[in-house]
């Protein structure tokens, strides 16, 4: 009787495995993007020592206190900021994104905005077509973005401070 174990084994011997070659050139791109990650972690982290030091400085000795307690965390932010700023990037690039290239574009923009919320001919279409309700999820996230504005405006959500 055949034991499983040989059986294995003559298996795995009939069993092709892919080879893996070592490269033997350099790839540049790779090289060129290391490089870059490298410089963008470096000038963060040059960027976020500067403003942690001056923190420091207007916060007196507690900003030491609190700087020697939070010293852990440092690296991990400034590499998850660094992250970040590289993912913006690459987004705006990708996606084409660009300021307005003229005064006459946003005016434009602007003029086009009015003219449709002035109109009943564009609510009409509107409430017909059912893009009311898409109309009312933006007009609910603009108004929030704001009340969220003020809030950090006012640096507290309800009410001024008054001293």
């Amino acid at each position: 009787m055949l034991r499983p174990s040989s059986f294995r084994a003559a298996l795995r011997s009939r069993v092709a495995r892919p080879t893996r070659f070592a490269s033997t050139g350099s790839n540049p791109q790779l090289e060129a993007a290391q490089k870059k990650a490298q410089e963008v972690l470096s000038s963060t982290q040059q960027t976020a020592t500067k403003a942690l030091e001056s923190a420091k400085k207007l916060a007196g000795p507690l900003g030491e206190t609190a700087g020697k307690y939070l010293a852990t965390y440092k690296e991990p932010v400034f590499y998850n900021f660094a992250v970040f700023r590289e993912i913006v990037k690459q987004v705006y690039r990708a996606e084409g994104l660009s300021p307005p290239s003229s005064v006459d574009a946003v005016q434009s923009a602007y003029r086009t905005i009015w003219t449709n919320a002035t109109s009943k001919v564009f609510w009409q279409k509107a409430i017909n077509n059912g893009e009311i309700a898409r109309l009312g999820v933006y007009a609910v996230e603009a108004y929030g973005i704001f009340k969220i504005g003020e809030m950090v405006g006012r640096r507290s959500i309800v009410g001024y401070k008054l001293e």
